[in-house]
């Protein structure tokens, strides 16, 4: 017996036996099935994890009847056994069912008439003897008795698994990736799972290797222990763990007193897993693959440092031409910026908003463009490219697009993702990155290995946002490193010292209290201590306030909040507002795929990139006038279309830019209604409603309200409880990232 999951108590369970008639959907990763079962009392439509189960197969299932909405009456099944056909209709009827390719109804009442209650014994034992039957030649045989055999071994190994508590899902998993090797690997290392497949961590890897028998002190086990805690770490940001750090961690997670680190990890070091530095008077120890991302990372930064050997009273001339032509009016650091801009080959523009970077980046552009140099535009997101085109009159793209990405390349060590490399270099004179505190070091490896020295990069950001959601703090490490010119932009200029969105957000990055009177135009605070009241009134600005007032339709007004969970995470929150803003409709498809309900008109979001996703702009006629490929997270669109038919969800992303779905791909949407602060970095909005009570104090940081405040653009309405939005702004514990690149710069002496 299969079990899927463990039943309530108050649950009525049935027990139905029949024949799987049709297989309506299948879900390939999760053994997400839905199927109607045959049996006396006629036909039965079952949903739940089922794996590898065929048309045909006679199953045994106990689950619960439950009403859905749209699909009617249906059988949530869950556990299952596959039975042996018993009669000779029953071989006959599993046999022509189309389970076995090649056998169809005809074939099979041929076989059964032949051979009768022995058909399974000869087609496992004796396969040859098939070709006694007219229509099977001998190597018809071979295949059918192949077939019958995989399926034997698969639900083996299968059961096998799960004989180690391993879920369904995930023996699937395995069972693809190993094949019949899956023995060999649990009894000899099953830590091998943790690094192989997707979805067993380390902890899953150990509690098989318990059940196994591997001691707990075992020296693999530390070993991978102490690699998935460095892996761990690289997924909060880190780069590095210091040696005490890293073995108080496994040590918590291994549940052992680690004797002897240094072995261990010179053990991984000589595995080329781990590199151990010494600095600082501390050991740390960094993943082989990111500590070379750095160590390259401050070589290229060095290479691209060259002085440009215009005299400056030329630079200046030809500056002043360009503002007078342009009627641009700079202060005095942003002229600052534009003339290091053209004396150095690297340069860090950094500043809050309305301090007039988009000014500076302009100028730059301008100059750059009246000597004749070719100037590329990049930023991290989509819709940070989109506000840079619209602010810059020239057209950027996402810098996955700008490197030409082929294949993913967060992929194991796959850097070579990307079509623009040291190889096959941007042809440019000028590449100009914005929304630079968002960029890992992964993409910053990748972007520099692309520009040849002689070119210029310029690189603008806001540092006291919110770090990047990949390792590495970047933009931060290069300004510490004090070895590149930068301008910071402090002045607020008088347009958006109108708007109490900017002067606010100056105050909170300074740790300055601001006042909550309601008098401004464009920062509201409606103070409530509820979560449901806090939810009626995001609902009420959203349907009936803000649009007018920021001429602006309902979905483009974003809801943020810090955290996931809660009474005010981003999970209850978009139940509920898909409930309201996109309700149930007879003229609407809606599916629910793996307990998710997805909606025509649902605001949705991408949420991991996917490099491989085929994408197209169409007319409305249906002729397509662009294609390409990648959805990235963090991208938001809407639901056009569900098509039951052909399984697929049709999402419209910007640019009108649509993309086909299937089913089984839809894990990597959820709705967008409210999505994380982290989530909102790079983009802008209209307007953002922000709903505050009490959290995580680690979580509810003064960058993040700060990144938060700033994302709007027209108007600011923050609802819930104003102690916990002054504690925000007093509260500096931004996670501190150990990273080194800012070291590894100054380090870095010329060869030569």
């Amino acid at each position: 017996m299969q079990k899927l999951s463990p039943a309530g108590k108050d649950k009525i369970l049935e027990t139905v036996t029949g024949y799987v008639e049709h297989i309506v959907f299948r879900n390939e990763e999760n053994g997400y099935t839905v199927f109607h079962l045959e049996n006396d009392d006629g036909e039965v439509t079952c949903v739940g994890n089922l794996n590898f189960i065929s048309e045909g197969e006679m199953l045994e299932l106990t689950g619960e009847y439950v009403n859905h909405s749209v699909y009617g009456t249906q059988l949530k099944v869950s556990s299952y056994t596959v039975k042996e056909p018993e009669d000779l209709i029953s071989i006959e009827r599993y046999l022509g069912s189309g389970a076995i390719k090649g056998v169809g109804e005809a074939l099979a009442g041929r076989i059964v008439k032949k051979f009768k209650k022995d058909t399974f014994r000869i087609i496992e034992e004796e396969p040859e003897r098939l070709a006694e039957i007219k229509g099977i030649s001998e190597r018809k045989a071979r295949e059918i008795a192949v077939q019958v055999e995989e399926k034997k071994d698969m639900r083996k190994a299968m059961i096998y698994l799960q004989k180690y508590g391993i879920s369904t899902k995930l023996a699937a998993k395995i069972y693809q990736y190993y094949g019949m090797r899956v023995y060999k690997v649990l009894e000899e290392n099953p830590y091998q799972l943790a690094d192989n497949i997707e979805g067993v961590g380390f902890k899953t890897a150990d509690e098989i290797a318990a059940r196994i028998g591997i001691h707990t002190d075992s020296d693999y086990r530390i070993r991978s222990g102490l690699f998935y805690t460095l892996q761990q770490a690289v997924g909060e940001g880190h780069i590095y763990l210091p040696q005490p750090v890293l073995m108080q961690r496994a040590g918590a997670l291994l549940g052992v007193e680690i004797h002897d680190i240094e072995k261990h990890i010179m053990d991984l070091c000589i595995d080329k897993k781990t590199v151990m530095k010494e600095e600082d008077g501390e050991i740390r120890v960094y993943p082989a693959h990111y500590y070379y991302l750095e160590l390259n990372t401050a070589k290229m930064l060095h290479d691209l440092n060259i002085n440009c050997d215009m005299p400056e009273d030329l630079m200046e001339r030809r500056l002043s031409k360009v503002e007078k032509n342009e009627q641009i009016e700079l202060d005095q650091m942003q002229h600052r910026a534009v003339i290091e801009s053209i004396k150095h080959g690297l340069l860090i523009l950094t500043g809050g908003p309305g301090t007039g970077k988009t000014t500076t980046i302009n100028t730059m552009i301008r100059f750059f463009d009246s000597e004749g140099m070719s100037i590329l535009l990049a930023a991290p997101t989509g819709r940070a490219a989109k506000r840079m085109t619209e602010a810059t009159g020239y057209e950027a793209q996402t810098i996955h697009r700008l490197l030409e990405v082929n294949v993913n390349p967060e992929e194991g060590e796959n850097a070579g993702g990307f079509l623009r490399n040291r190889q096959n270099p941007l042809e440019a004179d000028v590449v100009i990155i914005d929304e630079m505190s968002m960029v890992d070091l992964p993409l910053m490896h990748a972007l520099l290995s692309a520009v040849v020295p002689g070119t210029r990069l310029i690189l603008v950001g806001d540092v006291d946002q919110l770090p990047s959601v990949g390792p590495g703090s970047v933009l931060r490490d290069i300004i510490a490193s004090e070895k590149f010119p930068v301008v910071t932009l402090t002045r607020i200029f008088r347009q958006a010292g109108e708007s109490d969105i900017v002067v606010n957000a100056h105050k909170i990055n300074a740790g300055e209290p601001v006042v909550l009177d309601n008098k401004s135009r464009d920062f509201f605070f409606l103070k409530r201590q509820d979560a449901d009241t806090i939810i009626g009134i995001t609902i009420m600005l959203i349907q009936k306030k803000l649009p007018k007032y920021v001429h602006a339709s309902p979905n483009e007004i974003q809801v943020m909040t810090p955290t996931r969970k809660g009474l005010l995470g981003v999970e209850r929150l978009n139940t509920i507002l898909q409930r309201y803003l996109n309700p149930e409709s007879p003229k609407k498809n809606e599916k629910e795929i793996n307990g998710r309900l997805f909606r025509e008109g649902d605001k949705v979001m991408q949420i991991k990139n996917n490099y491989q996703l085929e994408w197209e702009i169409t007319t409305k006629f249906g002729l397509t006038v662009d294609k390409g490929t990648g959805i990235f997270n963090g991208d938001m669109g809407v639901i056009t279309e569900i098509n039951d038919y052909t399984e697929t969800i049709e999402v419209e992303f910007d640019e009108a830019r649509k993309v086909k779905y299937g089913y089984d791909m839809t894990e990597e949407l959820e709705l967008a209604y409210a999505i994380t602060v982290h989530k909102s970095q790079g983009s802008e909005y209209p307007a953002v409603i922000i709903p505050l009570l009490q959290g995580p104090r680690l979580l509810y940081t003064r960058n993040l309200l700060y990144t938060a405040v700033t994302r709007a653009k027209k108007c600011l309405t923050i609802v819930g409880s104003d102690a916990v939005f002054q504690e925000m702004i007093q509260n500096k514990n931004e996670q501190e990232r150990y990273t080194s690149l800012a070291q590894r710069i100054r380090e870095y002496k010329d060869p030569f």
